[in-house]
C-alpha cells in the first residue's frame, strides 16, 4: 500500500504550507497545490507556462465536499456521481471565496470528486480541494503515464508522490460535462 512509501500527513502538511506535488490522481499524473492558496496557484502557472483565466480542475473527497465549494448541484449531477463508474469533471458556478485563478474564462469552476483512494486520503487529510492539473506545460501532451513526465516538471515541484509511478498502463484525462440551459448533462470531452 502507498502509506508504506508516502507518507500523508507530510504531503498534506507541504500542500498546507504552500508547496507542489506531482502525484497520480484517478486519470493521470497532476501536479497539485492546496486550491486555497493563491500564492501556491501562482507557483503553479509559472511550472505550467499557463497563462491566466485558463483555469484549473479541483479535486475533491466526496459529494459532501463538492457542496461547499459550488453555489449548486444539479440533483441529476449528484447522482450521476453516487454511480458513476469514470472519472468525471464537471463545470459550476463556484460558490464564494475560492481564488479567481482557479476559474475559466467564463467564470466557472471545473470539480472532479476523486475516486482514487490515495487521492482521497490526501484531500481528507488537507481538509480542502487539491488542483489537479497535468504533469506538463500548457500546450503539451499530458503525460499518459509517470515515465512521459518531463525532468523540469519534476524538478518545478516540492515532492514527487512514490505512488504508482511502476504504472505501465496509459491513463487518459476525465471526461468534462455541464449542465446546459435546458438542464441536460451536455458533454465537452469524452
Amino acid at each position: 500500500m502507498f502509506l508504506l512509501r508516502d507518507d500523508i500527513s507530510d504531503i498534506a502538511r507541504l500542500l498546507e504550507s504552500g508547496g507542489l506535488v506531482c502525484y497520480p490522481t484517478d486519470t493521470i499524473w497532476g501536479i497539485g497545490c492546496d486550491a486555497t492558496n493563491e500564492t501556491a496557484i501562482e507557483r503553479l502557472s509559472a511550472l505550467k507556462e499557463q497563462p491566466p483565466g485558463q483555469g484549473y480542475i479541483l479535486l475533491v473527497d466526496s459529494i459532501e465536499m463538492l457542496k461547499r465549494y459550488v453555489t449548486w448541484v444539479h440533483p441529476r449531477v449528484e447522482t450521476l456521481l453516487a454511480y458513476l463508474q469514470r472519472p468525471l469533471t464537471v463545470l459550476y458556478d463556484p460558490a464564494p471565496g475560492l481564488p479567481d485563478a482557479l476559474k475559466g474564462k467564463k467564470g466557472t469552476i471545473a470539480i472532479r470528486v476523486a475516486t482514487d483512494e490515495f487521492c482521497q486520503e490526501l484531500i481528507q487529510a488537507l481538509g480542502k480541494p487539491i488542483v489537479s492539473t497535468a504533469a506538463a506545460k500548457t500546450g503539451e501532451p499530458y503525460p499518459p503515464t509517470f515515465g512521459a513526465i518531463s525532468s523540469e516538471i519534476l524538478g518545478g515541484v516540492d515532492y514527487v508522490v512514490k505512488y504508482r509511478q511502476d504504472d505501465k498502463e496509459p491513463k487518459e484525462p476525465s471526461a468534462i460535462a455541464r449542465m446546459d440551459r435546458h438542464n441536460e448533462l451536455e458533454f465537452l470531452r469524452e
